[in-house]
């Protein structure tokens, strides 16, 4: 399935991984939003469950390993042209995961990593999702153990 000028949605997850009070953020390293930042993540393969999209895509971005996919929002990001036809139609799931172990190292989509500190986090140039993903919530993710 093509991401650009697609026929339909396409259907993406982003991992939520908090630690020590930070998040882990990835700076992308492809378009769409080559140069931002956001959380690991990335699109659902034909077959394969949502669940373990989101734990297959932390492996090939961060190299770390993660359990216990838990589910916080969905977010919908749609980008027009010039022209306003449909340039890219996301419908991205984001998972609250858990690290359970791996090596932490740029891979595959992701330019760089960084744990940075919530009240930093908006600070960085974020992919516009994210963005919108982040100030929706934000509670949540100071207290994660309120809700996950």
């Amino acid at each position: 399935m093509k991401k650009e000028y697609p026929e339909r949605p396409v259907v993406g997850v982003g991992a939520i991984i908090i630690k020590d009070g930070k998040i882990l953020l990835e700076k992308r390293k492809s378009a769409p939003a080559k140069g931002e930042w956001s959380v690991p993540g990335g699109l659902v393969e034909l077959g394969e469950s949502i669940e373990q999209a989101v734990i297959r895509e932390v492996k090939e971005e961060t190299g770390l390993d993660v359990a216990s996919p838990r589910l916080v929002d969905v977010i919908d990001h749609i980008s027009l042209d010039e022209k306003g036809a449909v340039k890219y139609h996301f419908v991205i799931i984001d998972y609250f995961v858990t690290a359970t172990g791996g090596e932490l190292r740029a891979a595959s989509d992701a330019d760089d990593l960084k744990w940075v500190p919530l009240d930093e986090v908006e600070q960085y140039d974020l992919t516009e999702s994210f963005r919108r993903f982040f100030r929706q919530n934000r509670q949540k993710l100071e207290n994660p153990n309120l809700y996950f």
